[in-house]
């Protein structure tokens, strides 16, 4: 099983409403049960939603996940 986690552009001028992606990748030699139980392990821990499931003819299976960037903007000014 592998896990990627992809950039997310950060600072002024980026998006108000950005995601952060997740893509784990299941072989066909790996159980379904353990990749389920590692995707709700991530969605209940992580905050990570499921955006998209593909299965590939070779048996392959990728699932795409997601979670909301929350960006937090100082109120105070410190001296």
């Amino acid at each position: 099983m592998r896990e990627i986690i992809q950039p997310v552009l950060t600072g002024r001028g980026a998006p108000l409403r950005q995601y952060e992606y997740l893509l784990i990748t299941v072989t066909h030699g790996e159980s379904v049960p353990t990749a389920y139980q590692r995707l709700r392990e991530h969605a209940e821990y992580g905050k990570w939603e499921l955006e998209r499931s593909t299965l590939y003819m070779g048996g392959e299976r990728k699932y795409l996940m997601r979670r909301k960037v929350l960006r937090v903007e100082r109120t105070l000014d410190v001296y």
